[in-house]
Parts: C-alpha cells; structure tokens; sequence
C-alpha cells in the first residue's frame, strides 16, 4: 500500500517538480534565456519620425486608456517619464497604459506584457517579461494568485508525503533484514548453547 500510495504521489506530484525545476533554472540564468525568448526591442528612436505623431494632451490619453480597457478604474493620469520619455500613466491594479506626450505612442503594460503601439494604433513591439511569469509558478504553482497559495500548499503537503513514503520504504527492508539477522544470529546461538549441553 505504502509503494502504491508513494507512486501514486510521485505522478501527482511529476509536473510541479518540472515547473520548479524550468522556473528555478530561469532564475538562475535569467538573462540567457530572457535574450533567446524576447524579440528585439523595437527602436524607440523613430517615435518622432511617425508620419501620425502629434503631442497629447492629459484628455486625449485617458480617453485612449478607456478605450483600452473600457472597465478599469484608472487612478487620476500621471506625468512622468518611461524609457526616459515624458509619458501620461494611467494605472488600474497591474494593467497601465503608459502615453508618449510628445507623440502619441503608448505603450499597454500588464504585469507580464507588454505592447508598444504608434499613435494609430498599429502594434510595434511585444514583450513578455518571462521574469514576471517564472517568479509567479514558481511561487503559486500557477500562473496567477487565483486559487491563492492552495495549489502550493497542497504541492508542499505532497512533497512531505512523498518523502516521508520514500524514506520509509527505503528504511524498512534494511531494517527487517537486520532483525532477521539478529534474529538468524540468536536461534543460531541458542541452538549452540542446547547442543553443547
């Protein structure tokens, strides 16, 4: 029952220790395989040399953020700097619309991507911040924090039962064998003893 029960476990518990395996290498060696993953960053450069590029007012960047993402509930637009850029920031909880003021281009933020559009619209650039996404199954065993820590702590529960079976079932046929010995050894013994009497 303990060898089903501790199979039974390391198959359950097989693509957890995949994902930890994948994401722990990511953290060690991040940069190396970010270069491999990510595509070339788009050169911010030509920003100004769009045909459409026009500056943008405060107004004009909250209207585009809402039609982004026409369910958020933005924090009041921001001025600050992106890429060293002068931006308007519109952020609801991890997803932010960031709004080149001199231009128009925006770039679309989530807390594992992010988009880099020109002032009509057209997409210029992806990027997945693969840091973001390994950090977060590594952490939760998911994606997300949707089921919360459950699928970590039940992966943690498991890891314990695995271990504790394997440990067992590794001890108890050494442990029997040395009792059978001991035992082996005392009949010998005592059948010594009645024999010499």
């Amino acid at each position: 029952m303990l060898k089903t029960l501790h199979g039974w476990i390391g198959v359950l518990l097989l693509p957890w220790i995949v994902l930890v395996g994948v994401t722990g290498l990511y953290m060690n060696h991040a940069r190396a395989v970010s270069d491999f993953l990510s595509p070339a960053a788009y050169d911010e450069s030509q920003f100004e040399s769009w045909p459409s590029a026009a500056p943008v007012t405060q107004g004009d960047a909250r209207r585009l953020a809402y039609k982004i993402y026409p369910e958020a509930e933005f924090e009041e637009g921001k001025s600050s700097k992106y890429h060293d850029r002068p931006v308007w920031k519109f952020k609801s909880g991890s997803d932010q619309v960031l709004v080149e003021r001199n231009t128009g281009h925006y770039w679309v933020k989530t807390w594992f991507t992010r988009e880099t559009f020109s002032p009509d619209g057209q997409l210029l650039h992806s990027k997945r911040y693969w840091g973001s996404v390994m950090d977060r199954i590594h952490n939760y065993g998911w994606i997300d924090s949707t089921f919360g820590r459950w699928i970590t702590d039940i992966v943690a529960g498991c890891f314990v039962l695995f271990a504790l079976s394997g440990v067992t079932l590794f001890l108890m046929p050494r442990l029997r064998r040395r009792r059978n010995r001991r035992a082996r050894l005392r009949a010998a013994s005592a059948s010594t003893i009645s024999a010499s009497k």
